[in-house]
C-alpha cells in the first residue's frame, strides 16, 4: 500500500508546473483521490511529504546538479579539476553562463524546487483545510514538516539565484507567472513559518522524528537561526523595488527594519538555546566515529546530525535502489573497481591544510592528500588536489558502493556543532564573548582531545566582540569545511571577495615556498600508514626538509614547486570575475525563456 501511494504521490512530483510551462493548468491534490480524502487521513496526506523528498532526489535537482555544484570555490574549498578550458569551471568560479551546459535543461534545479515549492504549498492548504491540525497533533505534525521543508528549499534558492519569485499559494491559472519579488518577502515568510511550526514539532527520536530524514523541532529551530543570520547579513542586493529590472545592485543590508539583527537575534538565540538546553541532540565524542558513521548511513535521530537529505529509499528499503551523488562527487578520490575515478570533484584548498593548528584532530580527517590506485593502494594526489576526508568509499561498510551515478549517502543539511556555533556568534553579537564562550568551547574542546585544556586556554583568550567574531570566523572553517556552509557565511559577514583575494595570495605565497611557507623545502618522503587509511607525509612543516630516518620513506622532488600548481592560471580560477558581483547564478536561459516576459536577470547577466 505504502508503495501505490508513493508512486500516486510521484506522479505530482513529476508533472507538477513551476515556473516554466507552455500551457496554463489548475494544479490539483496530489493523488487521483479528491482532496478531504488525501488530508484528513494520515497516511494519504504523509505520502505527499514523501512527494516533496521524491523533488530532492530529481536527477538535475539537489541530487546531480545543485548539491555537486554549489557552495565552493571560497577561501578553504574548491574545484580540484580547476583551468580555464573547463567549461564547468564558471559555476563555481564567479562566472556563469546563462547557458551553462549543467543548469541550462529542462529538467533544472531551479524549476525542481519550485515544484517542491508547489507539492509543499498543496500540502499545507489542503492540511489547513482538511487536517484538523488544531485536534490531531499528527496532522500537525504534517503541517509544521511541510512549512519547515518549504523554508529550507526557499533558503537554497535564495542562496543560489538570490530574489525569487514568491509563491506561498498553489499555482491557478492567475500566477501561474510571477515576476521576481524582493528577497526580504521570502525571508520574512518562511522565518514567520517557522515560528508557527516549531511548538508542532517534536525533538530529534520522539514521535514521528526518528530518523534525521524527518524534520524535528531542533533542526527547525537552527534552520531559523540560519536563515536569519542570512537575511539580517550583506548579500548583493538590487536596490529596493528594481528585483527583476537587470538591476547591477551591490553588496549591502536589507533595509527591511523586521530583518535587522536588533530584531532577529534575540529570537534566533532563544531557539538554539532551547535546542540546547533540551538536550535532544550532542556533540559525537569523536570527529572521525561522527564521519565514519555519516559514510555508514546512521540516520539515527538525537546524534549530532540534525537533518540530511532524504534521497531516495534508505537501508531498511532495499527492494529500491540508493540515490545521491555525495561520495561518487566530493569523496577521496578512487580509481578500483568498481569506484573507477569517482570522487575528488572538490576538495580543501591545498594551503588549508597548513592553517590548523597540529594538535586539531579535523585537521587529518578533513585535509588528506591521498588517492587510490587501480590496485587499492594510496599515493599522494599531489598537492593541487587535496580531498576531504570526511567522504570516502572506503568507509561505506553496510551499504558499499557498486558503481554507477549513484552512491545512497544522504548529505547533512545541519549538525548540532552549527547550532552551539550559531548561539556563540549570536551570544557574541548581543551580550559580548563572556557568555557566549560556553557554545565555542565544547566544540574546540572536542577537536583538541586530549588537548583540551590548549582549547579552554584559547576560548579564554577571546576578551573582546571583535576578537571572538574573528575566532567564529575560523571556527567555522576548520569545523565545516566540506560542507559548503562557508559561502553563505562569507557573504553575510561581508567578507566573500576580501577572503578569496586573501586566498590567492596565500597560494601564490605556497606555490613559491614565499611567506609562511618559506621554511619548506618542496618536497616530501611518504609512505603507507599501517595503522589506519591512507599515507605519512613529512616535509610539510617547517624544518622538514631533508629524508627522515626510518625505511620505506619515497621522495617525491619538487612536490610543493608542482608546475600544475600554476599552470593554466590555476590560482586564479578560484575566481575568474569578482566573487562580490557574482554571489549568485543567473536565471539560465530556458527559465527565462519560459517564463513568458516575466523573469529578467539582475547582477549584469543578459540572458541569450
Amino acid at each position: 500500500m505504502k508503495k501505490i501511494l508513493y508512486s500516486i504521490a510521484a506522479i505530482l512530483a513529476a508533472t507538477v508546473l513551476a515556473v516554466s510551462c507552455d500551457k496554463i493548468l489548475e494544479t490539483e491534490s496530489p493523488s487521483s483521490f479528491d482532496d478531504v480524502t488525501v488530508y484528513s487521513n494520515y497516511t494519504l496526506a504523509e505520502q505527499t511529504i514523501f512527494a516533496l523528498h521524491q523533488k530532492f532526489s530529481e536527477q538535475n535537482s539537489y541530487r546531480g546538479r545543485f548539491l555537486p555544484w554549489y557552495g565552493f570555490n571560497t577561501d578553504i574549498e574548491w574545484y580540484v579539476s580547476a583551468k580555464p578550458s573547463d567549461a564547468k569551471l564558471g559555476l563555481v568560479a564567479y562566472d556563469p553562463l546563462t547557458n551553462d551546459g549543467q543548469m541550462n535543461t529542462a529538467k533544472n534545479s531551479y524549476s525542481d524546487m519550485y515544484s517542491a515549492i508547489e507539492i509543499a504549498n498543496l500540502t499545507i492548504a489542503g492540511l489547513n483545510q482538511y487536517g484538523n491540525v488544531e485536534n490531531d497533533p499528527d496532522m500537525a505534525y504534517l503541517l509544521a514538516e511541510a512549512k519547515t521543508l518549504r523554508a529550507m528549499v526557499y533558503y537554497d534558492l535564495i542562496k543560489a539565484w538570490g530574489d525569487v519569485p514568491a509563491r506561498f499559494e498553489p499555482i491557478s491559472s492567475e500566477t501561474l507567472y510571477l515576476k521576481k519579488s524582493s528577497r526580504d518577502v521570502v525571508f520574512e515568510q518562511i522565518l514567520a513559518d517557522l515560528e508557527e511550526a516549531i511548538p508542532a514539532l517534536p525533538y530529534p527520536g520522539r514521535g514521528h522524528a526518528t530518523t534525521t530524514e524527518r524534520v524535528s523541532k531542533t533542526f527547525a529551530e537552527g534552520l531559523y537561526a540560519r536563515i536569519a543570520l542570512a537575511a539580517s547579513g550583506y548579500a548583493l542586493r538590487p536596490d529596493d523595488g528594481m528585483e527583476g529590472s537587470g538591476d547591477l545592485g551591490r553588496v549591502r543590508l536589507s533595509s527591511d527594519s523586521n530583518l535587522s539583527k536588533e530584531v532577529l537575534y534575540p529570537k534566533a538565540l532563544a531557539y538554539l538555546k532551547d535546542a540546547i538546553s533540551s538536550g535532544a541532540n550532542r556533540l559525537y565524542d569523536s570527529y572521525e566515529q561522527l564521519w565514519r558513521d555519516f559514510n555508514n548511513m546512521d540516520l539515527e535521530a538525537g546524534k549530532e546530525v540534525l537533518f540530511s537529505i532524504p534521497f531516495g529509499p534508505s537501508l531498511n528499503d532495499l527492494d529500491g535502489n540508493p540515490r545521491g551523488r555525495w561520495n561518487y562527487t566530493f569523496a577521496i578520490r578512487a580509481d578500483y573497481s568498481p569506484i573507477n575515478g569517482k570522487g575528488g570533484t572538490a576538495g580543501p584548498t591545498p594551503n588549508f591544510w597548513f592553517k590548523f593548528d597540529e594538535n586539531d584532530i579535523r585537521r587529518d580527517l578533513t585535509c588528506v592528500n591521498f588517492s587510490w590506485t587501480k590496485q587499492q593502494t594510496p599515493e599522494p594526489a599531489g598537492i593541487n588536489s587535496w580531498y576531504f576526508g570526511k567522504y570516502r568509499f572506503e568507509w561505506m561498510e553496510l551499504l558499499p558502493y557498486g558503481g554507477g551515478n549513484d552512491d545512497g549517502i544522504k548529505p547533512i543539511v545541519m549538525r548540532y556543532s552549527d547550532i552551539l556555533l550559531m548561539a556563540a556568534e549570536i551570544e557574541n553579537e548581543l551580550n559580548g564573548p563572556a557568555g557566549a564562550k560556553q557554545y565555542l568551547l565544547p566544540v574546540r574542546q572536542r577537536a583538541f582531545k586530549g588537548n583540551e585544556g590548549e582549547a579552554e586556554q584559547y576560548v579564554n583568550s577571546l576578551v573582546s566582540k571583535e576578537d571572538f567574531f574573528n575566532a567564529i570566523v575560523d571556527e567555522r572553517a576548520f569545523e565545516f569545511c566540506g560542507e559548503f556552509l562557508r559561502k553563505g557565511d562569507l557573504i553575510r559577514w561581508n567578507m566573500l571577495g576580501s577572503k578569496i583575494a586573501e586566498e590567492k595570495a596565500d597560494l601564490t605565497d605556497l606555490a613559491n615556498l614565499s611567506g609562511d611557507y618559506a621554511g619548506l623545502s618542496g618536497n616530501i618522503w611518504w609512505k603507507v600508514n599501517d595503522a589506519e587509511d591512507g599515507i605519512l607525509i613529512w616535509g610539510l612543516k617547517p624544518g622538514e626538509t631533508s629524508a627522515p630516518e626510518g625505511a620505506d620513506w619515497i621522495e617525491e622532488s619538487k612536490y610543493i614547486v608542482d608546475t600544475k600548481f600554476t599552470k593554466d592560471d590555476k590560482i586564479n580560477c578560484l575566481a575568474v570575475k569578482d566573487p562580490d558581483t557574482r554571489q549568485f547564478w543567473p536565471l539560465f536561459d530556458y527559465v527565462v525563456t519560459n517564463s513568458q516576459g516575466t523573469l529578467v536577470n539582475d547582477y549584469g547577466y543578459v540572458n541569450n
